[in-house]
């Protein structure tokens, strides 16, 4: 199964770490998630841009309404995700654990994934 791990934290609170500790945790999480490939489990990973690149569309509109910047206004941003192959939640869970050990704070949300392929796209 795969397993969507999304990375959640204080915005203001990350862009806020010095250069030297946003490298140290970055390096950190290398090698969490190099342990992860060695083991064919990793799947994309993305570190997403601050929320002031947001761009969304309000679909509750007619016609839909595009607004600059996040949607939810809350404490705490989703930054990142990651995709890994997982043979259960506990192994998705061991895993979220890896990754909280490296970078502190914020909370990491586990969802399964179904992979929706309309055809025609490639697998």
């Amino acid at each position: 199964m795969l397993y969507a791990i999304l990375c959640y934290h204080r915005e203001d609170v990350v862009c806020g770490w010095s250069a030297e500790d946003d490298d140290a945790v970055m390096r950190r999480l290398a090698a969490v998630q190099e342990e992860i490939a060695r083991t064919g489990r990793l799947g994309p990973v993305a570190r997403l841009m601050p929320t002031t690149a947001a761009t969304t569309l309000r679909k509750d509109r007619d016609p839909p309404l595009v607004v600059d910047g996040p949607f939810a206004e809350t404490k705490e941003q989703l930054l990142g995700f990651y995709i890994v192959a997982c043979a259960s939640l506990d192994e998705a869970l061991d895993t979220a654990r890896k990754l909280a050990a490296a970078n502190p704070g914020g909370a990491y949300e586990l969802r399964p994934v179904a992979l929706y392929r309309p055809s025609g796209l490639p697998a």
